[in-house]
């Protein structure tokens, strides 16, 4: 199993780098229905998809906003 250290490391990145889908519909100002095409298109692309939710990487969801505003 993990350490303690290592399990605080790996706890405050996914804390601080990974966000679910409600979190990046925040950040990028889109509906659930577009986040969805642009998944399915493979423009953004989940770290883990569940049944009703996704994980992104916030660096990800990041540079996909930073390069549509161009």
């Amino acid at each position: 199993m993990y350490k303690p250290k290592e399990r605080d490391a790996i706890k405050k990145f996914l804390n601080e780098e990974i966000l679910n889908t409600s979190e990046a519909l925040e950040i990028l100002g889109f509906t659930r229905q577009y986040l969805n095409q642009l998944v399915k298109t493979g423009e953004l692309e989940p770290m883990k998809e569940m049944p009703r939710d996704r994980l992104f990487l916030k660096e990800d969801i990041l540079d996909f906003q930073k390069h549509r505003r161009k």
